[in-house]
């Protein structure tokens, strides 16, 4: 958990590297419960390529602030690989690349890039990565118990709202419970949010969602020069 510090928010999806693990539970007997979750299956079978907008809020109760981060964001499928290009363009720049295991995030006011080895995560960090955005649905079922909260009119989408409670008492007490808004549709999240403790959360709104549309490689690739600083973290940072 000490190596997601640095970088945690950058990105809502990575949070959720502590839930992994878990049996693999059958999902509640719940018709539309069921549709969403294949829908989900559905959508991760045929998972190529998504790029977004986005906006990310973390709100703090105790100050009653909010701060907030908007970009875009990528994901690839190359081979047994799930690459993820992250560009925050506000409040100031950030860019984030994750592939092949291997995490690095750019800040170009520093003109520093820190790389963290996630091999050894590697396949969790995957899972999450991309819950809701060509994960899967019936995958979650490892890790959390999933509700149905009916639907809700997420920008025109009459999006399928579930309710994720992690199975661990450790990340329970980090995350009582996350909430996506899925379009039964497409079988994506067009929002996320997690809450945590004393009514902070962190809320995740996607739009100008794009499936299925190709991606070039420089996307994958950071973008900087002869004086960039590396830092290299360890396993154990």
């Amino acid at each position: 958990m000490k190596q997601l510090s640095s970088f945690r928010a950058c990105f809502p999806a990575l949070l959720l590297l502590a839930t992994c693990g878990g049996p693999l539970a059958k999902a509640q007997s719940n018709a539309p419960l069921e549709k969403v979750l294949d829908q989900m299956d559905s959508a991760g079978k045929n998972f190529s390529t998504t790029e977004a907008k986005f906006i990310w809020n973390e709100y703090k109760s105790v100050v009653k602030d909010t701060d907030t981060q908007e970009g875009k964001i990528y994901f690839r499928r190359s081979g047994d690989d799930t690459q993820m290009a992250v560009d925050i363009t506000t409040p100031y720049p950030k860019y984030v690349v994750l592939t092949g295991g291997k995490l690095q995030l750019y800040e170009p006011r520093l003109n520093q890039v820190t790389v963290y080895n996630l091999q050894k995560n590697h396949s969790e960090f995957e899972s999450f990565l991309v819950l809701g955005f060509g994960g899967g649905g019936h995958s979650m079922l490892k890790s959390f118990e999933v509700s149905y909260l009916g639907t809700e009119k997420v920008d025109g989408v009459d999006a399928s709202k579930l309710d994720l409670v992690p199975k661990t008492a450790k990340v329970q007490q980090m995350f009582p419970h996350i909430v996506l808004w899925i379009d039964p549709a497409r079988g994506i999240s067009v929002r996320q949010q997690l809450f945590q403790g004393g009514g902070d959360y962190r809320l995740a709104i996607y739009s100008d969602i794009r499936l299925h549309q190709k991606i070039a490689d420089s996307v994958f690739k950071l973008k900087t020069d002869a004086k960039t600083k590396v830092q290299i973290m360890s396993s154990q940072d």
